[in-house]
């Protein structure tokens, strides 16, 4: 899955396509073109940067951000495109421009509507695993014992999609790499990964790549220097069971991806 933010802040360089609070739109279409032909299977375009500590956006300034780029995009590409939202207003109107997942880092804690958006376009959902909102999330990092509860979690997010009427087949999870958990919680999330498939039975989207967390390893440096640091984790995400990595170096990432699955299959994985 390659990350494609139009936003000012995020980890990657997205800011090369928000200026002024106007988004390039032509730029950013072709940084997804791009992400394609580097091999990406997917494509997910966010709006708002959800990084601990970031500041919220307004829906109408997200929507303006990624309607226009999914729709561009919608028309050029041949693979899947994702939103990365948590607002069902954003996701309605994403999925009316050609978006046909939405990817939402609250596991349907923010906002009560979007299961229900999410249902009526017949759209796949991640859930993603989190605790409380981007500026105070870390306060929220106190468990006993990060992946029985993070399991848990997650499965109290799958209940409440299917309740709103997604069907169990459109449903991903994602353990929130980073989101409301210290480094320590983060990695012992990485190398338990396939704890999540086996207790619910679901596909598990991973997504280490330049995360704050990977500074404990290799040292304080800007998020795009942080690629190497992401190919070992991404390595071990694909090792231990992650169906998907959400990754912004999608080129230098599908060689790491390629080896890591075929070792994994080497030694007898499935």
């Amino acid at each position: 899955m390659g990350i494609l933010n139009v936003t000012p802040d995020s980890f990657g360089d997205a800011s090369r396509f928000v200026h002024a609070g106007s988004v390039d739109v032509e730029r950013a279409v072709q940084a997804g073109l791009d992400l394609e032909a580097a091999g990406a299977d997917l494509l997910d375009v966010g709006g708002e940067s959800t990084r601990p500590g970031a500041d919220p956006v307004s829906a109408h300034e997200e929507t303006s951000r990624v309607v226009p780029v999914i729709k561009a995009l919608a028309s050029r590409v041949r693979v899947p495109i994702s939103v990365d939202t948590y607002k069902a207003v954003v996701a309605r109107a994403a999925l009316g421009a050609g978006a046909v997942m939405v990817n939402d880092i609250s596991g349907l804690q923010y906002d009560s509507e979007l299961a229900a958006v999410v249902r009526a376009g017949g759209a796949a959902l991640v859930l993603m695993h989190t605790r409380g909102r981007s500026q105070a999330m870390y306060e929220e990092a106190v468990y006993t014992d990060v992946m029985t509860e993070v399991v848990a979690e997650l499965r109290d997010a799958v209940t409440r999609a299917t309740s709103a009427g997604v069907p169990m087949d459109r449903l991903l999870v994602d353990p929130g790499i980073g989101f409301a958990k210290r480094p320590s919680h983060s990695y012992g999330v990485l190398a338990r990964l396939g704890e999540i498939s086996t207790a619910l039975d679901r596909p598990v989207l991973a997504g280490p790549s330049r995360k704050s967390f990977l500074l404990e390893t290799v040292g304080l440096r800007p998020a795009p220097d942080r690629d190497w640091g992401t190919a070992a984790a991404v390595t071990a995400a694909v090792l231990v069971g992650a169906h998907i990595v959400r990754v912004h170096a999608v080129a230098e990432m599908i060689q790491v991806v390629r080896v890591a699955e075929e070792t994994r299959r080497a030694g007898g994985a499935t």
